[in-house]
């Protein structure tokens, strides 16, 4: 067409140039997306690695206010009935992010006055910090959070914890134990099965009964109150199972106040201190002698005459100054006696023997508190004559419960044991003595209750057996002058035993009652008569007639004693 410019096509936006100013943004919208996909990366790899690999102990503050911290779950413990000894409740924890606190030393000064026994400087200069996170005080009351609340002041806020707690206070606290601040166990059964309490499931039940700790611990208070001991210990075991009904240690601690624990009360006498048992050993000495067969109940030996050995003396108690036969020697506690009868069994013999009864090494109950004995270097004849009746030779009071457990139960060692042991999982043992040895010992034990020193602890139809134990006390390497370990050890009931009951005072003191004198016939062998007699009805134990016939009989023991330069046969 004439005077008309031809229209050109129009491109495609395809193919229009690109502008340089949106290829730019384009590129920095690219860089800008992936600098905040690794942003996003990083906070996810530290958001996995603070809630997966922290460590345990730092609460972990990305949680909501008010969830749990240091959540641990720890199990549960009771005793053989199901009665609560330790659980964990819920607490509120106070702590503060220094970094939003206004006033560090207003608000210190306000948390002193519902937190009265803070360190106020110690506070002022956390607060001064400039930490996002400081511990003000752990495991709060429900009053105290509530008064923290109502101060109102910034930074402060509060963490959901576990605290540990024991409904039976100072009662079984040298079994139990107690944990630190972050629950994790200290001493006892806390510290012993620590790792297995920390996994939360069904609770640890103990062998321990609460009614019988209660028994043993009132009786030995009182004792202790009287004779004005400085300590003492009590152990209660079923001699056919092993099982630890009752383990005492006085003075005891309240395991709620960890931090007020002295190093007196937390000592645990029961298990941790070994000491010289006395006469109690001569339960071990005669049935040594019985089993090998080198005595018999009519045996006897001469005790006129005190043993001279070295710049030793030997010599009796309550001297008889005659022949004694071999119940008499175990009646009237004759260390001159039972010297005797050691040394016709021989020192190699009677180490074996302490070794087949555990006495040579620490019990195997399940604490840590556990003592070592303290046995001679070398096995000696003078170290055999000691030994004899309980002195050269220290073990602990749950040993010698747990040997003569073995000697009065048919003649079977198993160890004692803290846990609770359903009657088809009982352990078998290991036979020490045959059961016709184990059969005498009852007898002679019984004897001691009847006719000899051990005659306090008898207890109205409980049938009991026992034997003293009077040793002085060894401080360092001396024996502390007028210082006595006194102790009885008792079983029940005599024809067929059930329990060991041990009761031991720590330098008692005599009283005009007791005559001046402070042996364990006269201060421990009551203690467990008074027990035997509270515990054995709750035990289920049949009370029966010492005086019947049919007891007698199965009791009697006939003993050939000496008079006017005469032998004759005695019937008790």
């Amino acid at each position: 067409m004439i005077g008309r410019h031809p229209i050109p096509p129009r491109r495609t936006s395809l193919e229009q140039p690109v502008p340089p100013a949106v290829e730019t943004g384009r590129s920095r919208l690219l860089i800008a997306g992936a600098m905040f996909a690794v942003a996003f990366a990083v906070v996810a790899g530290r958001l996995v690695d603070v809630t997966l690999f922290a460590d345990g102990n730092e609460p972990r503050l990305a949680q909501s206010t008010g969830e749990t911290s240091h959540h641990t779950d720890r199990a549960d413990i009771v005793d053989r009935n199901g009665v609560l000894l330790a659980t964990s409740l819920k607490t509120a924890s106070l702590y503060a992010d220094a970094r939003v606190v206004l006033d560090a030393d207003e608000a210190a000064r306000k948390l002193a006055t519902v937190l009265p026994d803070l360190d106020i400087a110690k506070v002022r200069r956390k607060l001064m910090s400039d930490r996002a996170f400081i511990w003000i005080r752990r495991h709060l009351t429900p009053r105290q959070q509530n008064a923290v609340n109502r101060l109102g002041i910034p930074g402060l806020d509060f963490l959901q914890e576990e605290r540990r707690v024991y409904p039976a206070g100072p009662l079984v606290s040298h079994i139990v134990g107690h944990t630190d601040i972050d629950n994790r166990g200290l001493v006892g059964i806390e510290r012993a099965f620590d790792r297995a309490l920390g996994r939360k499931g069904t609770p640890l039940q103990l062998s321990i009964d609460l009614r019988v700790q209660h028994a043993i611990h009132a009786e030995l208070s009182s004792a202790m109150e009287t004779f004005q001991a400085i300590g003492g210990a009590g152990i209660v075991m079923d001699v056919n199972s092993g099982e630890v009904l009752s383990l005492v240690s006085l003075p005891t601690f309240d395991p709620n106040k960890p931090m007020a624990i002295g190093k007196e009360a937390r000592f645990n006498r029961a298990t941790l201190g070994v000491y010289e048992m006395g006469s109690t050993f001569k339960i071990f000495n005669t049935a040594m002698a019985l089993d090998t067969g080198r005595i018999t109940l009519g045996s006897g030996y001469d005790a006129k005459d005190p043993i001279r050995i070295a710049r030793f003396v030997i010599r009796d108690f309550h001297a008889k100054r005659r022949w004694l036969s071999v119940p008499e020697i175990f009646m009237y506690s004759s260390n001159i006696g039972s010297v005797k009868m050691a040394l016709d069994v021989g020192p190699i013999a009677q180490q074996e023997f302490m070794r087949r009864i555990g006495m040579l090494r620490p019990s195997p109950v399940e604490l840590p508190e556990v003592g070592s004995p303290l046995v001679p270097n070398r096995w000696r004849e003078i170290n055999a004559m000691t030994i004899s009746f309980g002195h050269g030779i220290s073990v602990s009071p749950m040993q010698l419960v747990s040997g003569v457990a073995s000697m009065v139960n048919g003649g079977v060692r198993r160890n004692p044991t803290l846990i609770h042991q359903p009657d088809g999982e009982r352990p078998k043992g290991t036979r020490v003595i045959s059961a016709t040895t184990s059969e005498k010992i009852r007898r002679l034990m019984r004897l001691v209750v009847e006719n000899g020193t051990g005659k306090n602890a008898a207890a109205d139809g409980m049938l009991v057996g026992g034997k003293t134990g009077t040793a002085e006390k060894v401080v360092g390497r001396r024996y502390k002058t007028k210082a006595l370990m006194s102790s009885f050890i008792g079983a029940f009931p005599m024809t067929a035993p059930r329990y060991v009951v041990f009761a031991m005072l720590d330098e008692p003191t005599g009283t005009k009652e007791t005559f001046g004198y402070a042996t364990g016939g006269w201060v421990a062998a009551p203690v467990v008569g008074k027990v035997i007699a509270r515990i054995g009805p709750m035990l289920g134990v049949e009370p029966v007639d010492p005086a019947s016939d049919d007891i007698r009989r199965r009791m009697a023991i006939n003993i050939v004693t000496e008079k006017d330069g005469r032998r004759q046969l005695a019937s008790f």
